[in-house]
């Protein structure tokens, strides 16, 4: 388990955690086969497709390590300036951590391999095949003008090694864009037997499996249609025309990277009592726009601090560069040292964080956003508090459908897990339940509200939903539980009239003079829009 429940979320998969790592049996088992069959393996997909998450969780566990020796998966990233090559020392130091850097630094590949590493055995004395993986190996290819020679000379000593060391397998793990970087080093890195894989999105066979798979053992399901519901909220997206209009459109494949948010963010928002995860709760709290809201909140904080640029300046940047007027994506390409007048480097971390992507187009770096979903969340321009004043005119002319979209619009533009926003939604996903005669559905939504008011020290939200409560207690003619209801709210809430009148009501099915007598008294205090209820209710009563 994981600090996200079964689901790691936004970083990748651990090797530790195989046991959690579903929906890829046949990719990892052909790539571990062609690992350990050809000199090269290049393994390539879009940003974000799970590569590192496939070959740490999903290869490295499947090889027979009496039969082969695996060194630490390296990734290439050159240290500050010190002595020895920077790039091959980085690779060293991957292979070796234990090592002295100062070693290191005075060995080249071949030699490590021989001196620090030598070939192991196995119980027949044969020497076992020597496996070792570059992950986000398009660090080889690219980098600092000023590291140019000593990156070169790097890539000579690995393709030296492999023509070395004929037990020595290679794979390079890298963003399909830069495969083409890759080219000119196959055959000397292969030694004439190399091997591409593609990796894919899921199918929407093996995100249903990489959904469901990983709670099994949690004490937690997935009642029939909630999964496949949470599958489809990634296989389908919701667009904005140049008319404001909504449209669905459905994708072939489904992203790994957006089903992990969806599926870490989901089971972090639901109440510690639910063992059965039911459609609703899926509808409730597996909304992928609401999610990626969140994770582009926080990624753009981060890349604020990492980059010293307001994180006001980026949305702006982001939205104006990145969004056409007809709510489409844009091209971009990159400057020297800026990218339509923000730093290189804002936009480098941008593409670290999976909010933007790269590919080269005669020489020239272009970004966009790295899915049509971004368009919406960078898009937005309203805060929660604009949507939910707008639910609750919905709620005052009975359109609910209408109230429900705005609440669900209030919730994607705030911050994930927003306390007193989640409690308002709640709310009025309550009223819209106990209004169209689902008071099962209206109670669960009522006590989520509840309890978030309270975490927020809303008492004045706590007041409003236990009234809403006790009317519906009302509806069931359960006169007790609408009287503690009532009465709950008014010790929040002292002299709330709409609370007052309720407790009236049960009153009157109980003690129908006492109550009567009550009403009588409290009639000329009341709004004048609870006043011809009131009166009513005394003709009922006479």
């Amino acid at each position: 388990m994981t600090d996200s429940g079964p689901y790691v979320g936004l970083r990748p998969f651990g090797r530790d955690e195989h046991p959690l790592f579903h929906g890829r049996t046949k990719e990892a088992r052909q790539v571990a086969t062609l690992w350990q069959a050809a000199g090269l393996t290049v393994l390539y997909g879009a940003s974000g497709v799970g590569k590192t998450s496939l070959l740490s969780a999903g290869v490295l566990p499947r090889l027979d390590h009496e039969r082969v020796d695996q060194l630490p998966v390296a990734r290439i990233t050159p240290r500050t300036p010190g002595p020895g090559n920077p790039y091959v020392t980085a690779l060293l130091s991957c292979w070796a951590p234990d090592e002295d850097p100062a070693r290191l630094a005075e060995l080249t590949i071949s030699r490590f391999l021989s001196e620090v590493h030598p070939t192991r055995h196995d119980e027949y004395g044969d020497p076992v095949p020597v496996l070792v993986a570059i992950d986000q190996a398009e660090e080889m290819f690219h980098g600092r003008v000023s590291l140019g020679a000593e990156q070169g000379e790097m890539l000579r000593q690995l393709a030296e090694a492999l023509n070395d060391h004929d037990r020595l397998h290679l794979l390079l793990s890298l963003r399909e864009e830069f495969l083409y970087q890759v080219i000119p080093y196959e055959r000397a890195f292969g030694r004439g037997s190399r091997t591409r894989f593609h990796l894919l999105p899921f199918t929407a066979e093996a995100a249903l499996e990489a959904v469901t798979a990983p709670v099994a053992r949690t004490g937690r399901s997935y009642a029939p249609g909630a999964a496949e519901l949470l599958v489809e909220g990634v296989h389908r997206a919701g667009l904005l025309d140049e008319d404001g209009l909504l449209s669905q459109v459905t994708y072939g494949l489904v992203d790994p990277f957006e089903l992990q948010i969806n599926c870490a963010a989901l089971w972090e928002s639901l109440p510690a009592s639910v063992t059965v995860i039911e459609p609703e709760h899926t509808r409730t709290y597996g909304n992928i726009d609401r999610f990626l809201t969140g994770y582009c909140d926080r990624a753009l904080a981060a890349v604020s601090r990492q980059c010293g640029v307001p994180e006001s300046d980026i949305r702006l940047w982001l939205r104006r560069t990145f969004i056409t007027e007809h709510a489409t994506r844009n091209s971009v390409y990159e400057g020297l040292a800026q990218t339509q007048g923000m730093p290189n480097a804002v936009a480098a971390a941008l593409v670290e964080h999976n909010l933007l992507r790269t590919e080269l187009r005669l020489n020239l770096r272009w970004y966009e956003l790295r899915h049509d979903r971004l368009i919406q969340t960078v898009a937005r321009l309203e805060d929660a508090d604009a949507y939910l004043a707008r639910a609750r005119a919905a709620l005052e002319e009975s359109n609910w459908e209408q109230a429900r979209r705005y609440a669900t619009e209030a919730v994607r533009a705030s911050a994930v897990g927003d306390p007193w926003v989640r409690g308002e939604t709640e709310e009025i996903f309550g009223l819209i339940a106990a209004a169209n005669a689902e008071p099962e559905a209206a109670e669960r939504h009522f006590a989520e509200a509840a309890a978030c008011y309270a975490q927020e020290q809303r008492f004045d939200g706590v007041s409003r939903v236990l009234t809403a409560q006790a009317k519906l207690a009302l509806e069931r003619e359960d006169w007790a539980s609408a009287m503690k209801h009532a009465d709950a709210a008014l010790s929040r809430a002292p002299g709330d009239p709409e609370a007052q009148l309720v407790l009236v009501q049960a009153l009157m099915r109980l003690e129908i003079r006492a109550a009567s007598a009550v009403l009588a008294s409290m009639l000329s205090k009341l709004p004048p829009h609870l006043i011809p209820r009131a009166r009513q209710l005394l003709s009922d009563s006479s």
